[in-house]
């Protein structure tokens, strides 16, 4: 028995060449399964109900891949619909869906996942349940009512079974909301009773589409055939091939700790695969293991409004300040709070200087000019803006001893200065929660259109 599994990118919206998907179409997948979102953008997508990516976007990636999925009669599975995986995102995802089926004269069964967690039922499990934050160094603490109650949006991220449950209707097309990042590539091989863990490593390895290749393409699709006892993956494009390397780095990347890869419900153990270059590109891997778990959690994510940010872009070439940058920006904000009374938040990001990785930095020798970003937020958005005007000119006119010019100390790109980006959303949610039932959190209902 095997199953074919084609990933036609690392995000849908993210594009791929038609040329690829025409190669994999010959390799007669048995599903094609897409991921949709992620949580690297930030709470932002989440909180306000956007997508990370465009409606254009979407639109081309969906429609090439609805082509594809009617003309070969092959289901099409996106998960993490819209970017973040709630109710908007979904719903955005399928009224792009429909427009495309409507457009084309296709007709196409539909199942959808929602995802979306109720505040009420929430704060009822919260006495009931077990929780805790996830990661040791979690500064949101506890999960509690108030932060529920102040969350715009909350998701679950739900595990495979749900999606299992889509399949089984039948679907020539699915959008899920918020699930595992391999939960649409190994629900196929799970109702077909394969390998559990070997599944969700080729979930893992497919999830990124060919970022797992070399040279690696988050805007190109990756092909894996699970059999009894092992997996391939390897890349259609013929420009690029699967290394040993390659696809070792991507499975073992983005978790605690690289040897197991969590759903709710167990994990894949990748402590004794093994991984074999088979010739053209393709790679074979053997011996990942399955651990069931007694006690089944789902993650939680929740967004909450922050406030109104505004922020100011500039330039440092003296060496002086440079090497005082710290104090004087702290001075500056210093005489601005005297100032300026409110609530509000004010974030210095130095790039050139530990930006990046910040105390973690292995090299901090700051280079002979500096950017700045000055960063302020606030619920009250004429106040945000006030107070990024008042750090920007206190900054830019600021006197200290040895000081030479007094032209300006900041050299400003922009006119205007001070640039207005938008709500401002932080995590509130995110912690793990204990479920009873692998389809307590999903929603899920069957459309014909």
């Amino acid at each position: 028995m095997e199953t074919r599994i084609y990933a036609p990118t690392a995000i849908l919206g993210y594009g791929f060449p038609k040329e690829s998907l025409e190669l994999a179409l010959l390799e007669e997948p048995d599903i094609i399964a897409v991921d949709a979102g992620s949580t690297d953008p930030g709470p932002y997508y989440l909180g306000e109900g956007v997508p990370f990516v465009t409606d254009s976007m979407l639109y081309r990636d969906l429609t090439l891949l609805i082509e594809a999925s009617y003309k070969h009669e092959i289901p099409l599975a996106i998960g993490t619909a819209g970017g973040a995986g709630a109710k908007p995102h979904v719903d955005k995802t399928l009224a792009i869906i429909k427009r495309i089926l409507n457009k084309k004269g296709y007709k196409a069964r539909i199942a959808v996942v929602y995802s979306d967690v109720n505040k009420q039922k929430l704060i009822e499990l919260l006495k009931q349940r077990k929780h805790f934050s996830l990661g040791r160094n979690n500064p949101l603490g506890d999960l509690t009512e108030e932060r529920i109650r102040e969350s715009t949006r909350i998701v679950a991220q739900l595990g495979v079974e749900p999606i299992m449950k889509a399949l089984e209707e039948e679907p020539d097309i699915i959008v899920a909301g918020r699930v595992v990042d391999v939960a649409v590539f190994a629900a196929l091989p799970w109702i077909k009773k394969q390998h559990k863990g070997l599944a969700v490593h080729l979930g893992k390895v497919l999830e990124c589409g060919a970022i797992a290749a070399e040279p690696g393409s988050g805007s190109d699709g990756m092909m894996g055939v699970l059999r009894n006892g092992e997996f391939e993956v390897y890349p259609v494009n013929p420009s690029r091939r699967a290394t040993v390397l390659s696809v070792a780095e991507h499975a073992l990347y983005e978790r605690t700790d690289p040897f197991r890869e969590y759903v709710p419900g167990g994990y894949a153990d990748l402590s004794q695969a093994t991984y074999e270059e088979a010739g053209d590109g393709h790679v074979v891997v053997k011996g990942t293991g399955w651990v069931d778990l007694e006690e089944r959690y789902v993650k939680l994510e929740g967004a909450r409004l922050a406030g109104h940010r505004y922020v100011v872009v500039a330039g440092v070439r003296d060496p002086l300040f440079i090497s005082r940058r710290e104090e004087l920006v702290d001075k500056a904000i210093e005489a601005v709070k005297e100032r300026i009374h409110g609530e509000y938040n004010i974030y210095v990001h130095f790039y050139g200087a530990n930006a990046v990785m910040g105390y973690r930095e292995p090299n901090p020798v700051p280079g002979h000019e500096l950017g700045i970003i000055i960063e302020v937020v606030s619920r009250d958005k004429e106040l945000a803006k006030t107070i990024a005007g008042a750090v920007r000119s206190t900054l830019l006119h600021l006197g200290w001893p040895g000081r030479i010019t007094t032209a300006g100390n900041l050299a400003l790109p922009f006119s205007p200065s001070d640039l207005y980006a938008g709500k401002a959303y932080e995590w509130s949610i995110w912690h793990l929660i204990e479920e009873h039932d692998p389809l307590e959190f999903s929603f899920i209902r069957v459309l014909e259109v």
